[in-house]
């Protein structure tokens, strides 16, 4: 998939890294105070509790983490998208990782 990058719309000065399905780009910066919430569910703190790098690297897994934050839940589609996103994206980065080694 084509990415390319945009700058966020709410801050105006970071570069967003985005496909052409998401319509607005937000940078990690401006979403951090979103982020910042008390999660008292033992069992979804321990589901939400991935690097941070990952929730830099991609909307999608902020949104759902806002969302759960917002509304106290989460479908279990969301929940299953979270986890799949969040196994694709340490797939990828560790096949870059290796890419960047045999180099």
């Amino acid at each position: 998939m084509a990415k390319f990058k945009q700058k966020c719309i709410r801050c105006r000065k970071n570069y967003v890294l985005i496909s052409w399905k998401q319509k607005f780009p937000v940078c990690y910066d401006c979403q951090k105070k979103e982020l910042e919430g008390e999660i008292k569910d033992p069992k979804m703190k321990k589901f939400f509790k991935i690097p941070e790098e990952l929730y830099k690297q991609n909307l999608f897994l902020r949104s759902i983490k806002i969302n759960y934050l917002r509304y106290g839940k989460l479908s279990e589609k969301q929940i299953e998208a979270f986890k799949k996103a969040v196994k694709d994206i340490k797939e990828r980065n560790k096949k870059e990782k290796e890419n960047l080694k045999e180099e």
